[in-house]
């Protein structure tokens, strides 16, 4: 069991706990500066205090979606998507013809010059006859050729390099014969 959901809430804590002091102390620095007659000054720490504020208010008005539970399962009868209060899923591996993971390693730029590694993980899996397949399924039909995958279904996973050993263990114990391994898809560069 991989709990997705305990993940991403601590990803939207830390990063709406640390945008909203940078925008409170902005939109201080944003008083203090027109207090001081820095009408120039004082309104580009505004902005910059608006942008990271509303960046913390989108993180609280996102909680409860961001905070539900979401657990992806591996299991003898097969792989599952448990979400509670979203579209949740099931697939036996004897409906499966192959499962992978797929990876992409980005190099994102920031705007201090440091160059940040991420590596964005993906749970492919292509069915043994997608023509049937789809039909008994259509509750997966959002994740169909998600990106570049052909004939397949991609679950993003996001920045999970960590998920790639514990995701290889449980498809080496449960489904080894459908399991193809890792399919690293290059880097990519960004700003941020």
């Amino acid at each position: 069991m991989i709990d997705i959901g305990a993940r991403d809430t601590r990803r939207v804590l830390l990063g709406g706990g640390v945008a909203g002091v940078l925008g409170v102390l902005s939109l201080v620095g944003a008083v203090s500066a027109l207090v001081d007659g820095q009408v120039v000054g004082g309104l580009i720490f505004l902005v910059i205090g608006l942008l990271f504020t509303g960046v913390a208010v989108l993180g609280v008005v996102n909680w409860k979606r961001v905070s539900r539970p979401r657990t992806l399962v591996f299991e003898p009868q097969g792989v599952r998507w448990d979400d509670p209060r979203g579209v949740g899923w099931a697939v036996p591996w004897q409906e499966l013809g192959a499962v992978s993971l797929s990876r992409t390693r980005e190099r994102v730029v920031q705007l201090s010059d440091a160059l940040v590694r991420r590596t964005m993980v993906r749970l492919d899996l292509f069915p043994a006859d997608p023509g049937s397949f789809r039909p008994r399924h259509p509750h997966m039909e959002h994740l169909w050729e998600q990106h570049t995958v052909r004939n397949g279904y991609r679950l993003p996973l996001g920045d999970a390099a960590n998920l790639v050993p514990v995701i290889e263990r449980a498809m080496l114990q449960f489904a080894p014969r459908l399991y193809r391994g890792v399919q690293d898809e290059g880097f990519t560069v960004g700003l941020r």
